[in-house]
C-alpha cells in the first residue's frame, strides 16, 4: 500500500501547489491514500472549514493538525463532526474533534493517529505524548496493523525520542511542526518508516511559507505585524511511504520534493 503524507500546506500557495500537483502525482505513483499536515493551510496559522473540505474535495483523505488546530473559530463545531480531520490525540479530555481514525483503503483499514509535542509551545500545553502513545496504539492496533503516526513537535530531540519509542510497533512515524524537510527519511531495521520533519507544501522563498519581507521586518522592529502568505517558488514536499498490507511493516520511504510549474495570479 503506497501512502503520500503532505508537509504542511501553508496559505494560499500551498493550496495551489496541491491543486496543480496532486492529482497527477497520485496517478503516476500509484497512490492509494493521502494525508497532509494542514497546521497553516488558512493564512499561515491554522486551518478554516471551507479549507478543510476544499483540500478534502482535492484528494487529501486525511487532514492532521497540531498547536494551531483551533485558530480559526469556524473549525470547531466542524471538527468533531469530521472523521477525516483530526486534532492532536494528547489534548485535554473535552476538547473538541477525534485524535485518530480509521480508514478503508483497498478493501483494508488503515489508521492515522495525530500527536503533539509539548516542547517550546507556550500556548497549549498537553498531556504527556510518551505516556499517551503506546496505549492508544495498542487500542487502534486492535482493528488494524496498519498505523501512520503524525507527530507534532518543535525539537528534533523530542520527535527522535518518539522514533525510539514507537520502533518497530507503527508502520511510520512522521515528523511535522517546523517547516523544513530533513534529510533523515529512512526505514528501520524493525520495519518504521521516520523522518524527523516532511517539510511544508507553498513557497521556498519565504519564512515558514509567509511573507520573507514582513517577517525580517518584524526581527528588525520587533513590532508585532500580521503576516502574509507567500507565493514564490511553489513545491509540494512530503514523504511517499510503502506498507505492507499484511504484516503493517514498512517497505520504503522515499523523500518528495516537487516544483509547481504553474504560478499563481
Amino acid at each position: 500500500m503506497k501512502i503520500l503524507f503532505i508537509g504542511d500546506i501553508v496559505g494560499k500557495g500551498g493550496i495551489f501547489t496541491v491543486k496543480n500537483l496532486l492529482p497527477e502525482l497520485k496517478k503516476e505513483r500509484g497512490i492509494d491514500f493521502v494525508i497532509a499536515h494542514c497546521n497553516g493551510a488558512t493564512g499561515g496559522f491554522g486551518m478554516g472549514r471551507n479549507h478543510a473540505m476544499y483540500l478534502h474535495k482535492l484528494g487529501i483523505d486525511c487532514l492532521t493538525s497540531g498547536e494551531c488546530v483551533y485558530y480559526k473559530k469556524d473549525i470547531i463545531p466542524f471538527i468533531g463532526k469530521s472523521f477525516f480531520l483530526l486534532k492532536p490525540a494528547n489534548l485535554p479530555t473535552g476538547t473538541p474533534g477525534r485524535g485518530w481514525s480509521h480508514f478503508t483503503v483497498k478493501g483494508k483499514k488503515v489508521a492515522v493517529v495525530s500527536m503533539m509535542g509539548q516542547n517550546g509551545y507556550m500556548k497549549m500545553h498537553t498531556n504527556n505524548p510518551f505516556t499517551y502513545i503506546p496505549d492508544l496504539v495498542e487500542r487502534v492496533k486492535q482493528q488494524t496493523p496498519l498505523v501512520i503516526f503524525n507527530f507534532n513537535a518543535l525539537t528534533t530531540a523530542e520527535k527522535q525520542t518518539m522514533l525510539h519509542l514507537m520502533d518497530g510497533k507503527l508502520g511510520a512515524v512522521i515528523g511535522s511542526g517546523a517547516r523544513a524537510l530533513t534529510a533523515d527519511g529512512r526505514v528501520t531495521e524493525k520495519g518504521t518508516a521516520f523522518i524527523t520533519d516532511a517539510g511544508r507544501t507553498g513557497s521556498l522563498l519565504s519564512v515558514a511559507g509567509l511573507n520573507r519581507d514582513i517577517e525580517i521586518r518584524k526581527h528588525l522592529t520587533q513590532i508585532p505585524e500580521r503576516s502574509s502568505d507567500a507565493s514564490e517558488a511553489l513545491e509540494l514536499q512530503g514523504v511517499l511511504i510503502e506498507l505492507d498490507d499484511d504484516t503493517g511493516k514498512a517497505v520504503s520511504l522515499e523523500t518528495l520534493r516537487v516544483p509547481c510549474s504553474k504560478e499563481m495570479e
